[in-house]
């Protein structure tokens, strides 16, 4: 697939905003360009500077508005409003740091994820190729009237919602786009989508001319370390709400609850930064309080995952072929929730509902059933066709301008 005129070093520019979910799923992508010989600068903010810079990029630090990672999920607000309007703010504070980092030491290529608002803008600018590179869902044929257009249909009437799109088409225009606000974050002129066709709902209405499904591209993560099976464990359970939604002690409690002490069972509960192991109370032997853990290394030796849903933390199951049951907590990880409960695969339990009985029936229902084994082998076995690290970044090379 690969064009050999495009083999020649270039300037690739990745642009991301300091978010796990966001950052993670390119990581390898990106890895995969540099030992191909290009050059790949990497604007993103400077908590991830040193993830970024293992992969062999080159970081360009901007300073950014958005909570952080460590910061409280509450900052991120309740409507959608509040969890829009951070991003268009950031990006137009963001963008002219952007232009005078890049002043003289313009790209070839833009690569971004669907979060970094400047990208687009800048290769307009620079009139170069844009590639959006997707870490969850993508629109597919039908979504605006189906999704958008009944979610946005409250907040477009009230005065604060007309500004926020006032103030979006305002800076686009500013900058020469002649896009809507919908079209600029909601459909690229290319897209590579990171994450397995089986997560994508009607994926048969998704225009593939535009958006590609590699898959997971998560190489060998062994710069996170590895996990042992403790002795003795003839089953381990994973629990992990991810990286931001993670205040949640309450449901770490009935988590240990639900799995202390059962026998054969040994349980790592990831609980984040927000919640420690004394916010628990007194624990059974069995359960392993962790702020955080190489996730993929415990999932490759699980026998079942409790995950909120994330696009991340979903997909890694289906690699490793572990039984899901999924709480999910926010935004995407709803849809990802019964995208997993119909692919026969997980068990969606609201939050509302995940107390120690449901989660406890819910995982041992799953890890006794055969067919859900076989179906997440069937899957496991999809994945791998998918392309995944390499298909990604011959795509990338293949949309180069011709040297």
């Amino acid at each position: 697939m690969t064009n050999p005129e495009h083999r020649t070093r270039a300037h690739i520019a990745m642009f991301s905003i300091a978010a796990h979910g966001h950052v993670n799923p390119s990581l390898e992508v990106i890895r995969e360009l540099v030992a191909r010989g290009h050059r790949v600068t990497y604007a993103i903010p400077h908590l991830f500077e040193e993830k970024v810079a293992e992969t062999g990029a080159e970081p360009v630090l901007y300073r950014t508005t958005l909570p952080g990672p460590d910061d409280d999920p509450s900052a991120w607000g309740t409507t959608l409003l509040d969890n829009v309007e951070p991003f268009l703010n950031d990006a137009i504070q963001a963008l002219p740091q952007l232009i005078e980092a890049y002043e003289g030491d313009e790209p070839d290529l833009v690569l971004h994820d669907i979060a970094s608002y400047p990208a687009g803008v800048l290769a307009h600018r620079w009139g170069v190729p844009e590639i959006s590179l997707s870490p969850n869902l993508v629109a597919w044929q039908g979504y605006e009237e189906e999704v958008a257009e009944p979610m946005w249909a409250e907040p477009r009437k009230t005065p604060r919602g007309k500004a926020y799109f006032d103030k979006f088409t305002g800076w686009l225009r500013e900058n020469g786009v002649r896009k809507t606000a919908e079209e600029f974050w909601g459909r690229p002129d290319r897209s590579l989508v990171l994450i397995p066709k089986a997560l994508q709902p009607n994926a048969d209405r998704v225009d593939e001319k535009t958006y590609t499904f590699v898959g997971a591209c998560q190489g060998d993560r062994a710069a996170q370390g590895e996990w042992e099976r403790p002795s003795g464990a003839e089953r381990v359970l994973l629990v992990s709400l991810g990286s931001s939604f993670t205040k949640q002690p309450d449901f770490y409690r009935e988590c240990a609850r639900a799995f202390g002490d059962l026998p054969g069972w040994h349980v790592v509960l990831q609980v984040g930064k927000h919640v420690t192991a004394d916010d628990l109370g007194e624990l059974p032997g069995n359960v392993e309080v962790r702020q955080w853990v190489p996730q993929l290394a415990v999932l490759k030796k699980a026998d079942a995952f409790i995950t909120h849903a994330g696009a991340g933390g979903s997909q890694e199951g289906l690699a490793t072929a572990t039984p899901m049951v999924a709480v999910p907590q926010a935004v995407d990880q709803f849809g990802n929730a019964d995208m997993l409960q119909g692919l026969g695969v997980a068990r969606h339990v609201p939050m509302e509902e995940a107390t120690a009985e449901n989660l406890r029936a819910a995982v041992l229902a799953l890890v006794d059933d055969p067919e859900v084994a076989r179906r997440l082998a069937t899957i496991q076995q999809e994945m791998a066709s998918e392309g995944g690290t390499r298909r990604a970044a011959d795509l990338i090379e293949a949309e180069l301008p011709a040297r």
